[in-house]
């Protein structure tokens, strides 16, 4: 029997770290651009701008998964989750109106388990390439004693490039501007403690209990918008953005135009996904609580001049994203957004 280290001793194994590497090292290189100037391996990664920018802003985003890690850990489904990851900073950094260009991850777990490391990893990787971004860099940390069995956590930091003309300024909006809102693929990943409370999910068991179907749709991974959205921002026709995740409509839309306006919504102008009315009569929840929680089925909302509205809707179609005129912006009322219509809820 070969002897183990005392690092392995303590729990530590290394060799388990190198082989996950190996596993997931195509996935990693599949997203490596000419820009990509250092491959895994290296203390640090390099990332060439390259020469065609006149004055290039660095746009940053960094950002986890939440508590829907728990769900994927009960499913022990773990190649989705990174496509939340990427999401989650990708499209902030997008909202910014910044090209996303390259990420790195982060992820600790209680044991090195090479397959599922290099599972979640070649996620990552795939939603990267998907959003245009390189996976240049990361860490995989093997923290016995931290975590609980088979748990682990997961973050990204980002960077996107932009020319500082080129960035959107929430200054720009004014009344008349129309609001296009782009549907979300599901909850995403913003507010599954609430999720995990009204639907009773305790354990992992208590999650496994559940039909299929709705284990499905809890781990629908969050929605990539950066390949059909950039082309728009690169040709001017967005004036602001918002991507809407924790805080709602109502915390994330105002911070895409000046506290003078107000962004008036219409309800029924958008498909509010089943799973939305499902968690609201589980939970008996208020309207307030399902705005402040929950996307309730737009993922992004564009900010867009009214006589560029059909061209972008237009554009949209043609990258199979589909669009939804929601509204428009307003002069100041009593909330920096305010809803007309019959409410869902």
């Amino acid at each position: 029997m070969t002897e183990k280290n005392a690092y392995q001793q303590a729990g530590v194994d290394i060799k388990a770290g190198e082989q996950a590497v190996e596993l997931m090292k195509d996935a990693v290189a599949d997203t490596y651009t000419p820009n990509v100037l250092d491959g895994i391996g290296g203390f640090g990664a390099a990332y060439a701008l390259g020469s065609n920018y006149k004055n290039p802003v660095l746009v940053s985003g960094a950002d986890g998964v939440g508590t829907k890690l728990l769900l994927a850990i009960a499913a022990d489904k773990h190649n989705t989750i990174g496509q939340d990851l990427v999401a989650m900073v990708a499209n902030d950094i997008l909202a910014q109106g910044a090209k996303p260009a390259f990420i790195l991850d982060y992820l600790a777990v209680d044991k090195m388990r090479p397959e599922v490391v290099a599972e979640i990893v070649t996620g990552v990787a795939k939603a990267a390439k998907a959003s245009g971004m390189a996976l240049i860099g990361g860490e995989s940390a093997e923290l016995p004693g931290l975590y609980a069995k088979n748990h682990y956590d997961l973050a990204a930091f980002a960077v996107g490039v932009a020319e500082r003309e080129q960035l959107l300024d929430p200054n720009n909006v004014a009344v008349g501007d129309v609001l296009i809102g782009l549907p979300s693929s599901g909850i995403h990943s913003n507010g599954y403690s609430l999720v995990r409370q009204v639907l009773g999910i305790t354990t992992s068991e208590r999650f496994k209990d559940l039909p299929i179907a709705m284990q499905e749709t809890l781990l629908t991974p969050t929605k990539l918008y950066a390949q059909a959205v950039w082309p728009l921002v690169e040709q001017g026709f967005v004036q602001s953005m918002a991507h809407i995740t924790g805080g709602g409509l109502t915390e994330n839309l105002p911070r895409a135009y000046a506290k003078t306006l107000s962004a008036k919504i219409n309800w029924g102008s958008w498909p509010i996904l089943p799973i939305f009315n499902e968690l609201q009569a589980a939970g008996d929840l208020s309207l307030e609580d399902m705005l402040l929680t929950f996307n309730n089925g737009l993922g992004m909302v564009l900010v867009v001049k009214s006589e560029d509205t059909q061209k972008v809707i237009s554009q949209l179609s043609q990258t199979n994203q589909a669009a939804y005129i929601i509204g428009e912006m307003v002069n100041g009322q009593e909330s920096g957004v305010v809803f007309e219509g019959d409410a869902p809820w």
